[in-house]
Formats: structure tokens, C-alpha cells, sequence
């Protein structure tokens, strides 16, 4: 009996177990067919396809670089491209000082000027104040300088992390959180400062995907959102672990297609994202149409305003926003649309605040909460922060205050009105006056990107040789194009832009070279599958060498 009893148990626990694996293989490939079906839906098949032979083209030269004389061949080109980062960026020669270790003694600050002064020298720098740069400095004026330096100089050891001992600090960061949420209609939200653009964006995916799992009970989160979006989400989400799904702008209109939008969002979806303006080509995305899609679907709506910042808040008080003969035209973006849950505005930015601050805004404290880190059983105590930084200096939350209440509402009317306006001079006079080129879209903000209307025209041997002329502007792919973000300094030299703009047009169309930076970046990029892959090794030499001292 007892033999046949444990025959019984063994034949049912065989049973039970191949079972448990025929339920496990099953939902195993359930799981994974149901998430192979999301990703094939959200990319569509061409996408799919693409990315598929991207991955096998990776794999398979990645075996052929095994082989010595093709690494050999690769490793020699990337010794030529850091020689020459190294080359831009490290001062050589004997007479160039280089201080890798404390001094015995410390330095006066006569010492100290005379050596900053020297290092200035080694590798010359452009004069930003020429107005030749594509944002980079966003210059308020030589006053406006006293007014930060002044305000750094009074709270420069200051701590928000210690309110009890800085209260003044507290009191100037959630002023500047008010008057932002202010200025995107919407007083009763919440918000935080944080270190600039990128924090706030992260901020925002780290603050979604919390309430998403806490609410909705996500725990393979998933973004949506254009190409032209800011790399700060892609940055935020490989840093949280989240997916996303890229859907493509028209090459036009700039904008990207709802319906493609609408058919990435599954119920794994955090958040949507839109921008008002965005980086690439400065246009403006569909607000309205994506918050729609949010309520719908019960996800976040991210209107990422980093570079709109104290531009798009301004146009309508400042008469541009209905357009000219239909273009510039702003779309509804802040906190009036329903379905915006949170908004990106970088002060630093048109702002003309101290470099390193910036706003995120969210709809209600509730969702801000999800921001927050908490550790209450820390055996240092309880620890708490709003934001990524634990200390964080109070300073530039004082240059931010100071520089705010200086402008005032009418000092950034004003200030939209003229970089505004430089804006659209340089789209219109390129549409009349440069057949060569064309505008992407049509940017209502203080961003103009321009590509060549064909292929007899590389417009990015036209950077090339706008960069020989000082001029610093922006290289974009998909497509190959060049961007420039006015600011104040902008509008002195808008003549000058638009003269040699279409010299070097008139030169790049007479003797191409088919060299130069932007140029080789972009050719390489495009030359096979594994062409991003080569100019992601460039960016990582450039990054070391930003580091060798």
C-alpha cells in the first residue's frame, strides 16, 4: 500500500510538474508575442524591419572587426579622430602650464586672475558677445550680469537642503516655482527648481512612471513621443529603465502623425510627450491632439518648454502669435489645455537666469509627490529631497530670483518681441531670398532650422563653411539640416548671418569639399548599419577628452 502511495504521489507530482512547465512556456510566449505585438504596432513593420537588420548588420561586422586587419583599420581611423579632438580642445605646447596637484601654499587672488587669464589664452575662444553663436549664451546684458553676480555673491554658501538655516533661499525657490506656474496659466499647480533642462525632463519620467505604477500598476513602463522630442527623455528613460517608442515627424510640417502616436499607446503607457518648441527645428508639436490622446487613455502629458521657456508664454501678449499670412502660427501648449499633467521651463535659458536652473511644473502637489525621494530609517536621519541633487546651491537660486524680479513681466515682453522678431526676419529673408534652402515647418519661436531643397547642395558643407566665418550653429539629421537659436545677441547680427549664409551657400554650391566636421560626422553616421555606432565612439573620445587634463 504504501509502495503504491508514493508510486500515486510521484506520478502526480511528474503531473503537476510538467504542467507547471507547459503553463510557464506558455505564458512565457504569451507574454513575449503580446509585447513582440506592442512594438510591432507602436514602429509599424518597415521600422521593425530596419531595426532588425540594424541589430544583425551590428552583430555580424562586430565579428568581422575580430579580425586584426579590420580592427586594425577601424582603431587607426579613431586614433586620427582623437587626435584631433585633442587637438581642438587640450592646449599643448611647452610653455602651457598644467596644475595636477594642489600647490604647497595657497595662491593670491592676483595669482589666480593673471592664471585665468593665461588659460584663456592657450585656446582661443569665440566672442559670444559677436553674436555668433546658436543659443549657448543667453546674454541679458552687462547689467544684468551685476544684478546675478551681486545675488551669487550674498547667499554663495548657501544651502536649500538646510531651509532652516537659509530660509531666505526657500522663500526666492518657491517664489520662482509661483511665478512660472504663473506664467503657464496655472497658479494653483506645483513645481520645483532643478539643475537645468535635462533634471527637469528626468524629474518628470522618474514622477510618471511612480504614479503610473503606484495608480495604475505599470511595472514595464512605456513613453511615447516624436523624434524631434528633446534626448533628455531618452536619457531619463534608460537611466529608469523605461521604453520608448520614437514615432517619426513629417520632413514638411515637422509634426508627428496622431495616429501613429495613438497606435504606440498601450496600457503600459506612462506618458505622452509633446514640445512647444523643440530643439531640432524649434516647432511647435500638437498639444492639443496629444493631450486629447492622454485623457483618453488616462496617461501624463509632458509639454517640454525648456527652450520655449520666456518666449512662448509672451507671443500672444506680444502680437505674434496669430501668424503671418498663416505661418507662426501658436497652438494652445500650457496648463489651459486639459491633459497637460507637467511642463518643462528652463530659466537659464530666455529667462537669462544663472546657468543651472531650471523649473518643472506639474498640474497638482499630489503628482509631485511621486518626484519626492523619502527615506525615513535613514540612521542618518530622515532623508528627503525634491529633486535629484541633494545639496544644491543656493546662489543660483538667488541669481534666478534677482534676475526676475529685474526683468519683469514687461523686460520679457519686450525681450520676446526682439528675439522673436530676429527669428523670423532670417526664416523669411532665407524663404525670398535663398531658393537653395527651405524652412522646416513653420517655428512660431526664437528657432529657425533650414535644409537644401536638393541633392546639388549639401547643406552641411554650408555649416562647414559658416564655421570657417566664427559662426556656430547647429548640424541635424533626418534630415540633414542647421539650426539657429537666436537670443539678444542675435538681433546685431542678423545682417551679418544672412550675408554670409548665402556666401557660403554660393561656395558650398562651387567647390564642395566634402569635408569639414559636420560634414565627416554625418557621412559617417549614414555609411552603414553600424555608422551611429562609430560616431557614438567620436562622442565618447570627445566626452574622455573633455576630462584630460
Amino acid at each position: 500500500m504504501n509502495v503504491q502511495r508514493t508510486q500515486k504521489a510521484l506520478q502526480l507530482s511528474r503531473f503537476l510538474y510538467d504542467h507547471a512547465k507547459t503553463i510557464l512556456f506558455v505564458y512565457v510566449v504569451l507574454n513575449n508575442s503580446r509585447k513582440a505585438q506592442r512594438h510591432v504596432r507602436a514602429r509599424g513593420l518597415l521600422t521593425t524591419f530596419r531595426e532588425l537588420y540594424i541589430w544583425l548588420a551590428n552583430r555580424v561586422i562586430g565579428l568581422a572587426l575580430r579580425f586584426p586587419a579590420a580592427r586594425q583599420k577601424v582603431e587607426t581611423e579613431m586614433e586620427k579622430a582623437r587626435i584631433e579632438i585633442e587637438g581642438k580642445l587640450v592646449p599643448q605646447g611647452a610653455d602651457v602650464v598644467r596644475h595636477l596637484s594642489l600647490p604647497p601654499a595657497g595662491q593670491g587672488i592676483e595669482w589666480i586672475l593673471k592664471e585665468m587669464d593665461t588659460m584663456d589664452g592657450y585656446i582661443k575662444s569665440p566672442n559670444y558677445k559677436l553674436g555668433k553663436l546658436s543659443g549657448a549664451v543667453y546674454h541679458g546684458g552687462d547689467d544684468m550680469e551685476k544684478i546675478i553676480v551681486t545675488a551669487y555673491q550674498r547667499y554663495c554658501v548657501s544651502n536649500p537642503l538646510h531651509p532652516d538655516v537659509f530660509p531666505a533661499v526657500r522663500k526666492m525657490e518657491a517664489e520662482i516655482v509661483a511665478m512660472c506656474l504663473r506664467m503657464y496659466n496655472h497658479p494653483t499647480g506645483a513645481g520645483t527648481m532643478t539643475s537645468g533642462g535635462t533634471e527637469s525632463i528626468i524629474m518628470s519620467v522618474k514622477t510618471h512612471r511612480d504614479w503610473a505604477r503606484a495608480v495604475k500598476g505599470i511595472t514595464e513602463p512605456e513613453i511615447v513621443l516624436p523624434a524631434s522630442a528633446h534626448a533628455a527623455f531618452d536619457k531619463g528613460a534608460q537611466y529608469l529603465g523605461i521604453k520608448v517608442h520614437t514615432i517619426p515627424v513629417d520632413p514638411h510640417t515637422r509634426k508627428a502623425d496622431m495616429k501613429r502616436i495613438k497606435r504606440a499607446i498601450n496600457s503600459n503607457t506612462i506618458m505622452l510627450v509633446g514640445s512647444a518648441v523643440n530643439f531640432p527645428d524649434g516647432n511647435q508639436d500638437d498639444i492639443v491632439a496629444l493631450a486629447e490622446l492622454a485623457r483618453k487613455y488616462k496617461t501624463g502629458l509632458h509639454v517640454d518648454c525648456c527652450l520655449g521657456s520666456f518666449v512662448m508664454p509672451f507671443l500672444e501678449a506680444a502680437g505674434l502669435s496669430n501668424g503671418e499670412n498663416g505661418k507662426y502660427k501658436l497652438e494652445p501648449f500650457d496648463f489651459r489645455v486639459p491633459g497637460v499633467t507637467a511642463i518643462s521651463c528652463d530659466t537659464h535659458k530666455y529667462g537669462f537666469a544663472p546657468k543651472g536652473t531650471s523649473v518643472i511644473m506639474y498640474r497638482d502637489s499630489a503628482l509631485r509627490q511621486y518626484q519626492y525621494y523619502v527615506n525615513p530609517s535613514w540612521t542618518g536621519g530622515v532623508y528627503a529631497s525634491p529633486s535629484l541633487s541633494g545639496s544644491r546651491p543656493g546662489a543660483l537660486i538667488a541669481g534666478t530670483w534677482a534676475v526676475m524680479q529685474y526683468m519683469g513681466h514687461q523686460g520679457y515682453l519686450d525681450s520676446c518681441k526682439e528675439i522673436v522678431t530676429c527669428a523670423r526676419t532670417i526664416a523669411n529673408d532665407i524663404a525670398a531670398t535663398i531658393p537653395e534652402l527651405q524652412i522646416l515647418g513653420s517655428p512660431p519661436g526664437p528657432v529657425v532650422a533650414f535644409s537644401s531643397r536638393s541633392e546639388d547642395l549639401n547643406i552641411l558643407e554650408v555649416g562647414d563653411i559658416m564655421s570657417k566665418r566664427g559662426w556656430h550653429l547647429n548640424a541635424l539629421s533626418q534630415p540633414a539640416a542647421l539650426h539657429i537659436a537666436c537670443t539678444r545677441l542675435t538681433v546685431n547680427a542678423v545682417d551679418t548671418f544672412l550675408a554670409d549664409l548665402k556666401d557660403s551657400v554660393k561656395e558650398a554650391k562651387a567647390a564642395p569639399s566634402g569635408k569639414g566636421t559636420m560634414v565627416t560626422l554625418y557621412g559617417l553616421g549614414n555609411s552603414s548599419a553600424v555608422g551611429p555606432e562609430m560616431v557614438g565612439r567620436v562622442a565618447t573620445m570627445f566626452i574622455d577628452t573633455l576630462y584630460k587634463a
